[in-house]
């Protein structure tokens, strides 16, 4: 696997927690626009222009994408933003709840995304690609990074842990109380050459993006350079952190409360109430009803164990329960489903249970790491929905601009 150096564009000194914002992709405009109120350094500004257009705007309308043009220039042309004097790698800590995960931050080659070094497992939607790969377009940067993990290597392990050992270029607590730290590495040739070692690496997080960023270097492949390059975070893959992917649906397709229990036993489940949603045996999930928590277990025949998809739960639940029973053929596109982030806690899908929005509410078990890129190494795909990566990456601190 190689990586490539970059001169990033970072925050001057001491505008790092201004500038830094959460990714594009975990809010919707309304939200973007209450973050960024009184700050007009948020790189929300960038990655989420429409908050600066009218009320209404598309964020697919062009005035868009050339708004995030004009605010990226606009934080250079004012110093908000520097340019490093040299390529280099950098180091990206993040800390949460006393837990770290340390990512290299480089630059990885589209032809890798390609030819298959840099395994998905998730399926991309075309219309979240045409919107990225118009900001890259626009913006001639990578303003996000693409979350990739490796299997573990103690000789990258220790070269990192020496570039952490001096103070950090930049550094900051965000309202989140997640701490955020970036050295730029002094010995970055020794880990470009570690990382030749690694075979393979796997997107975490960033599916959109990394497919964007193929198509807008695949658009620019005339100029080559650091057009046919992509910014992204390579985390060690046991430092990370998964947080489960709960379902909800908003009707139980004509059934009652204890009509549904009943399908579901018929189904080969075993239900229990249970005072509360965790902890969550393996092979089982908890659902909140009008009624209460029950927990849903199965068996898992030994056929299914030995396939990386077949045996997660997000895929039994979908094939044995909410397809056949609750009618949810296609989890990406039927209205009558959706997802809430692990970080939410399941007290928002008693409150969605409680309020009406959802008749059933599916707390989940965090989908391991492993199983992701057993999942990707199989070629396969994993359901929609299946991982929600703690804490995010922010935004803002290193843009690849090419």
């Amino acid at each position: 696997m190689d990586i490539f150096p970059f001169a990033a564009l970072r925050p001057a000194a001491g505008l790092a927690g201004e500038i830094a914002s959460l990714p594009y992709d975990v809010m919707d405009t309304a939200e973007a626009r209450r973050m960024a109120e009184g700050n007009p350094l948020s790189f929300l500004h960038v990655v989420r222009s429409e908050i600066d257009l009218p009320d209404g705007t598309d964020p697919a309308d062009p005035a868009v994408y050339a708004a995030a043009k004009t605010n990226l220039g606009a934080l250079v042309a004012a110093g908000r933003l520097v340019r490093e004097a040299a390529p280099s790698l950098y180091v990206y800590r993040q800390t949460r709840g006393g837990r770290p995960q340390t990512a290299v931050v480089a630059c990885c080659a589209a032809a890798d995304y390609e030819n298959g070094t840099i395994l998905r497992h998730e399926k991309t939607r075309k219309d979240k690609e045409d919107d990225r790969t118009a900001h890259i377009l626009a913006t001639r940067a990578h303003t996000g990074q693409v979350f990739l993990c490796y299997r573990d290597r103690p000789e990258i392990d220790a070269l990192v842990a020496a570039e952490t050992a001096a103070e950090p270029l930049l550094e900051f607590v965000a309202d989140d109380g997640v701490s955020h730290a970036v050295w730029r590495a002094q010995a970055p040739a020794a880990l470009a050459a570690a990382f030749r070692a690694v075979p393979r690496v796997y997107i975490a997080d960033g599916h959109h993006r990394a497919a964007a960023s193929a198509r807008a270097a695949a658009e620019l492949r005339s100029e080559g350079g650091e057009t046919q390059r992509f910014m992204a975070c390579l985390f060690p893959a046991s430092q990370l952190t998964l947080l489960p992917y709960h379902r909800s649906v908003r009707d139980l397709n004509g059934l009652t409360q204890e009509g549904f229990l009943r399908a579901a036993l018929e189904r080969g489940f075993s239900a229990a109430a249970v005072p509360a949603p965790e902890p969550l045996p393996d092979h089982s999930c908890a659902v909140r009803l009008p009624g209460g928590w029950f927990r849903l277990s199965w068996s898992l025949p030994d056929a299914l164990a030995a396939d990386p998809v077949a045996r997660l739960d997000v895929a039994r639940l979908q094939e044995d329960l909410l397809a056949p029973v609750l009618g949810i053929g296609d989890p990406r596109t039927d209205p009558r489903i959706y997802f809430t982030g692990g970080v939410r806690g399941t007290g928002e899908l008693e409150r969605d249970v409680a309020s009406g929005k959802a008749a059933a509410a599916f707390a989940m078990k965090p989908t391991a790491v492993a199983d992701m890129m057993a999942v990707a190494d199989a070629g396969a795909l994993m359901p929609p929905k299946s991982t929600w990566f703690e804490p995010k990456l922010r935004s803002g601190l290193l843009v690849h601009g090419f």
